[in-house]
C-alpha cells in the first residue's frame, strides 16, 4: 500500500503509476455494483487522467443498474461512458483498476480469478487488496473522488466543467455537503470545484423527477418501520432498484429522536441492507459486517454502510429479516419494546 503523506509523495506515486500503465495495453476501470456518484465521478476522473497524460482511452465497466434518480441523471447529463459487465472480455485488458471498492468486498462483480492492478478507495483496507500492484486506500478521506481530484491536481491536469460538476456532486452527496465524515482534503476539493461546476446541471442532478417506484418504496418503509427507542428498523419488501434501500435509510435517520437505522429490501433474489447512524459511538461498517457474518457480504465506515445476502427467495425474506433485526438490536444492546412508526 502506498505511503502518501505529502504532495511530493503523491507526485512520485502518480508518476510511477502512469509510467507503469503506459507500458501496457488496454485499460479497464471497474466501479462497484449499482454505482453511486462517488464511484462514477472517480472513474470519470481517472479516465480523464489517462487520456490527458498518456493519450489512452480507458473503458469504465459496471454491473447491476443505476436506479436512483439522481445517479441516473448524473450519468446521463454528464455523459459518463459506461459499459455493462456482460460486454467485457477481461482478458483483453492488461490494466484493471478498481475504484471506490476493493477485491472481495462483495459489492463489485470483478471475477475472483481476475486480479485488480490498481485499487483506489476511501473505505477501510481489506485483505484482498494487499496483493494488488498499486494500492491507494485512505479511510480518513470522505470520498474516493477527493483522492482522484488530488491526482489530477498534482499532475497539472485541468478539470473541465462536466468533470468538475461530477467531482463536486460526488463530494456533496457522499458527505452530505461536508456534514458527514468529511475531512480537510474533502473540504478543500469541494471549495475549489464548486465555482467550476455547472450550476444548471447540478440542479438537474440534485432535484430530478422521481419515479412512482420511489414513493411505493417510501410507503412500504413508513408502513413497516419499527422503533426500538433510538433505533429504527424498516422493511421495504420488494424494491424495483437496490439503491432505494440506502436512499430511504438516509431519509429515516433524520427522524427526530432516532440515531441509527437499518433498512432492508428484497431485490432480484438478494436481501439488500443499509445502515445509517448519527451516533459517534457506533461504527456502521463494523456493525453491518457483524450482522451478515456467515451469511452475506458487507462494508462501510463510520456513519454509513451497506451489504447484501445472495440467493434469498421471497419465502425466506421474513425469516432472515427477523434474524438480522435480532442481531442488530443485540449488537447495539437495545432492549426497548417495539413501537410502530405509523400506528
Amino acid at each position: 500500500m502506498a505511503e502518501i503523506e505529502t504532495q511530493s509523495d503523491l507526485l512520485s506515486y502518480t508518476n510511477a503509476l502512469l509510467t507503469w500503465v503506459s507500458g501496457r495495453g488496454r485499460i479497464l476501470i471497474v466501479v462497484h455494483d449499482n454505482p453511486d456518484p462517488d464511484s462514477l465521478a472517480s472513474a470519470m476522473a481517472l479516465r480523464h487522467l489517462f487520456a490527458v497524460r498518456l493519450n489512452r482511452e480507458a473503458v469504465i465497466a459496471f454491473s447491476g443498474m443505476i436506479g436512483r434518480s439522481e445517479n441516473l441523471a448524473m450519468a446521463t447529463l454528464l455523459q459518463i461512458p459506461l459499459t455493462p459487465f456482460p460486454l467485457i472480455d477481461f482478458k483483453a485488458f492488461p490494466v484493471i483498476c478498481l475504484l471506490d471498492t476493493q477485491p472481495g468486498t462483495g459489492n463489485n462483480s470483478l471475477p475472483p480469478d481476475v486480479r485488480a492492478d490498481i485499487v483506489i478507495d476511501h473505505h477501510p483496507m481489506r485483505d484482498g487488496s494487499a496483493t494488488c500492484r498499486w494500492v491507494d486506500i485512505r479511510p480518513n478521506y470522505g470520498t474516493t473522488a477527493t483522492i482522484l481530484y488530488e491526482y489530477l491536481k498534482v499532475q497539472g491536469v485541468s478539470v473541465g466543467t462536466k468533470l468538475a460538476t461530477a467531482l463536486f456532486y460526488a463530494i456533496k452527496s457522499e458527505t452530505q455537503d461536508l456534514g458527514r465524515e468529511a475531512t480537510r482534503p474533502d473540504r478543500e476539493a469541494y471549495l475549489v470545484l464548486f465555482p467550476l461546476a455547472n450550476k444548471t446541471l447540478l440542479n438537474s442532478i440534485t432535484r430530478p423527477n422521481l419515479p412512482r417506484e420511489y414513493f411505493v418504496a417510501l410507503h412500504s418503509a413508513l408502513e413497516h418501520a419499527i422503533l426500538y427507542g433510538k433505533v429504527l428498523v424498516a422493511s421495504l419488501d420488494g424494491v424495483q432498484f437496490p439503491e432505494v434501500v440506502s436512499e430511504l435509510a438516509d431519509l429515516l435517520v433524520r427522524l427526530e429522536g432516532t440515531d441509527t437505522v437499518l433498512c432492508l429490501g428484497h431485490y432480484s433474489n438478494e436481501l439488500v441492507l443499509s445502515i445509517r447512524t448519527t451516533s459517534e459511538g457506533i461504527n456502521a461498517g463494523e456493525l453491518i459486517r457483524k450482522l451478515v457474518e456467515g451469511i452475506g457480504t458487507a462494508g462501510g465506515h463510520g456513519m454509513m454502510a451497506g451489504g447484501k445476502i445472495d440467493d434469498v427467495p421471497l419465502g425466506r425474506v421474513a425469516e432472515l429479516e427477523t434474524v438480522l433485526t435480532r442481531r442488530f438490536l443485540a449488537e447495539l444492546g437495545v432492549t426497548d419494546p417495539p413501537l410502530a412508526l405509523v400506528p
